[in-house]
């Protein structure tokens, strides 16, 4: 094989060998406070892309085919000064379910305090020992949220070191003068959904995302019938965070993200089945009880 053939090839997979984690797609909507400067929200784009995906966040190497799914869409909706923006941030991830073409989603947040500044041209930085400005310390913060569900859905409790680091990301960031850091401003902020991660109340819930779909939906093609009581026990397991905490906010952003897989899941189920568990869903989701009514239709 000649020299430069020869230098591609190791190059190639080296770099196949330890690809970045992330396969994001980045959407920044920016129509409400364009004006005249298109090429700053361009840009804005480019370099949140290149933030989230080309950085190593673990220690551990992904090949090209192992990059987690994920969207982050930014919509714009006020422009504070001339490099401060204000608006909201969405956070879409999922995990492909073994056998199968399918994919299923692990994380979905829309997060409404999102408070910036942004100079065009300026590369994000991130330190894990600091807080470097608002957008560097969200993004690394979501980041490490989708690690860890990512984690959590394939070995029970794997995702702990990345919810630590985004634990890390949040007590660096108590110095932050703006909304979504602490505790006090807000029962549905960064602070809650990291702090009950951690917190023993919550193990059911990170118990169920291993459940759900390591023992669930990853069998589901061999074996349906293990597979959905595997979910249906996951779930059965949420009553006591619901009653400690009801509503609570990290309960919502699984259902979020889960509802209208877990709606056609149990549609093909008994009808006993899809009774029970109509029952059980409207009591620790109220919030979406009248969508859980669709699993006792035909429709």
């Amino acid at each position: 094989m000649p020299r430069i053939l020869f230098l591609l090839f190791l190059i190639f997979n080296s770099y196949n060998s330890i690809a970045q984690e992330l396969n994001c797609t980045v959407t920044v909507n920016s129509r409400q406070v364009e004006g005249s400067e298109k090429t700053m929200f361009e840009d804005l784009q480019r370099a949140v892309s290149e933030f989230v995906n080309n950085r190593k966040w673990t220690n551990d190497q992904f090949k090209i085919e192992e990059k987690i799914e994920c969207n982050i869409l930014i919509n714009l909706s006020d422009r504070i000064s001339t490099n401060k923006f204000k608006g909201t941030i969405q956070i879409q991830a999922r995990r492909p379910i073994f056998g199968t073409n399918y994919y299923s989603p692990t994380m979905n947040v829309l997060d409404k305090n999102f408070t910036f500044e942004y100079n065009q041209f300026e590369p994000l930085q991130y330190t894990e020992t600091s807080y470097d400005g608002e957008l560097p310390a969200i993004l690394s913060f979501y980041v490490y949220l989708i690690l860890g569900f990512d984690y959590d859905s394939f070995s029970l409790e794997g995702g702990t070191p990345y919810f630590q680091t985004a634990m890390k990301i949040l007590n660096n960031a108590q110095s932050s003068n703006e909304t979504g850091w602490k505790a006090f401003e807000d029962q549905s902020n960064r602070y809650w959904l990291i702090e009950n991660y951690m917190n023993g109340q919550f193990k059911p819930l990170r118990k169920l995302y291993y459940e759900y779909h390591r023992k669930g939906f990853d069998v589901m093609s061999t074996n349906p019938a293990e597979g959905t009581k595997a979910i249906s026990d996951g779930l059965m397991a949420l009553k006591p965070i619901h009653s400690v905490k009801p509503s609570s906010y990290n309960l919502q952003v699984f259902f979020n993200a889960k509802k209208d897989e877990i709606i056609q899941l149990y549609k093909g189920s008994t009808t006993a089945n899809k009774q029970e568990i109509v029952t059980l869903l409207s009591l620790i989701d109220p919030g979406n009880a009248n969508n859980y009514q669709k699993i006792l239709s035909n429709k």
